[in-house]
């Protein structure tokens, strides 16, 4: 598993062995919209960064799920579509959201690693 990588949106980034990138939300993120009860994935297309990808939806609220970077959704998550609760249970491994191949790679190194996310969420505790 290579190392994870983030974006202020809450969204976690795990390349895998087939340069895909892997996408969810992290426990952050998860914890603040409460027990998720449906997702809504994104179509198997290309998608520019910022473009609205999934929905997620709560007992609290509906969120946006983003696209990170430009590139094209490859594959979803299909055990979410019957059990959404999976985003509470496994929000970085089993509940991952879709599969994407980014139009440039090396963008993802660029995005948040594990500290500099850890410092979004303590200034975010701090606002």
């Amino acid at each position: 598993m290579s190392e994870l990588r983030f974006t202020e949106d809450h969204e976690w980034l795990r390349t895998e062995a087939d340069g895909s990138v892997t996408v969810g939300i992290t426990a952050f993120a998860q914890n603040a919209l409460g027990d998720v009860v449906f997702v809504q994935l994104p179509d198997l297309q290309s998608y520019d960064k910022g473009a609205e990808t999934a929905t997620v939806e709560s007992v609290k609220a509906a969120s946006g799920v983003y696209m990170p970077l430009d590139g094209e959704v490859v594959e979803t998550n299909p055990a979410l579509e019957s059990s959404p609760e999976l985003v509470n249970e496994d929000p970085l491994g089993e509940g991952w959201f879709f599969r994407f191949v980014p139009a440039d790679a090396d963008a993802v190194g660029k995005l948040l690693d594990q500290d500099a996310y850890d410092r979004l969420i303590k200034a975010n505790a701090e606002a």
